[in-house]
């Protein structure tokens, strides 16, 4: 049991340590806060003593609202796309890679290294080598040529073509619709588990929106009074199957890790039981694998919300098919001047990532799985 001498110590130690982060990261967060609901703008920021008002939440609704920030909402619209192809693939090819693995009787950890390597890159490096596999006169297009065959026409860095395009301003609607579904996948979740009490609560939260989707209230809310449309830009598939080659080998560790820790006696017992080795893995190691898939899904989607250097560093900043909004908060921050505008995007960004990060870590703690 420890003394009261004891915990003073101790929290004389760690006192610095919490000061020091209640400065340069609260404290910090706090400021450029405030520094995004003023009007901080060219002038002021070149000013040796600047005049600055507060205007409140005016940055944020010209930035979703605004006529001349079309392209942040672009920004957005590739940062959403982005992320889900990013984590969706280094998952699968994680998953795929830790099962081969497993499997092999030679040769692990040579396997285990090369695929892990990428990760020591730093993004810039590996932004930089994809560049030059990816030009257009080069790289992997000409790899055909050596074999007799054409020249390949991967040009990501010209594509201005878009897929999957919406109106940005019925974005009430489909954020309804996807409230929806989510609903209705954690209803069959709880179902399945005989969770009662969670599944009427989740019923009564998609009965309200199935009634508001009914009532057809999203389409009349328009969050701008012209269309605009957005959409997934092509362009986007260069940065992903960069950023995918360096991080499904971290996720292949980690499924790896999970695969290792699961009994073997359970595998036994399936086998006894005429599973056969696909129907081993879809009914016994993925089950057992949900936490790990989750931590993969909150480390890799906080590093693509937050995606700067790789883009930088393949595309360049006045790329606009391949940019996000980490891009042009640098853009509008240190090349136009607009400190207010650039802070508002960061606290949109620090929004985001904790909408992901926040509800991993509350469910962590409650259930005791640290």
């Amino acid at each position: 049991m420890q003394s009261r001498r004891d915990r003073l110590v101790a929290s004389l130690i760690i006192l610095p340590s919490i000061v020091l982060l209640g400065i340069f990261v609260y404290g910090f967060i706090a400021q450029t806060l405030w520094v995004s609901m003023t009007d901080w703008g060219q002038e002021a920021a070149l000013a040796l003593d600047p005049e600055i008002h507060y205007i409140g939440l005016k940055n944020y609704r010209e930035l979703f609202t605004g006529f001349l920030n079309m392209r942040f909402r672009q920004d957005l619209t590739n940062m959403f796309f982005f992320t889900l192809a990013f984590v969706g693939l280094s998952l699968l090819i994680g998953l795929f890679l830790a099962m081969l693995i497993d499997q092999l009787s030679w040769g692990e950890a040579f396997f285990r290294t090369v695929f892990l390597y990428p990760m020591s890159l730093s993004l810039i490096v590996t932004g930089t080598i994809w560049r030059w596999l990816l030009q257009p006169r080069g790289g992997i297009n000409v790899l055909p040529t050596l074999i007799g065959l054409p020249a390949g026409k991967f040009l990501w860095l010209s594509s201005r073509d878009q897929g999957l395009i919406f109106d940005w301003s019925h974005i009430p609607y489909y954020v309804c619709i996807t409230g929806l579904v989510v609903m209705v996948l954690m209803s069959y979740g709880h179902w399945r588990r005989g969770e009662r009490n969670q599944l009427r609560i989740k019923s009564v939260i998609s009965a309200v929106l199935i009634a508001v989707l009914a009532s057809g209230v999203t389409k009349r809310i328009g969050l701008l009074a012209y269309p605009e449309q957005h959409g997934f830009n092509k362009a986007i598939w260069g940065v992903v199957m960069a950023s995918v080659w360096q991080m499904s080998g971290y996720t292949m560790a980690l499924y790896l890790a999970g695969l290792r820790t699961i009994p073997d006696e359970l595998r036994e017992a399936a086998r006894v039981d005429g599973a056969g080795k696909f129907q081993i893995y879809r009914y016994v190691d993925l089950p057992l694998l949900k936490p790990v898939t989750v931590s993969a899904i909150v480390i890799l989607g906080h590093i693509a919300l937050k995606i700067f250097d790789l883009i930088f560093a393949m595309a360049g900043p006045d790329h606009v098919p391949t940019s996000v909004p980490a891009i042009t908060m640098f853009l509008k921050t240190f090349r136009g001047n607009e400190l207010a505008v650039g802070s508002a995007i960061g606290v949109i960004l620090l929004i985001l990532v904790s909408l992901l990060i926040i509800p991993y870590l509350v469910t962590s703690f409650s259930t005791g799985e640290q």
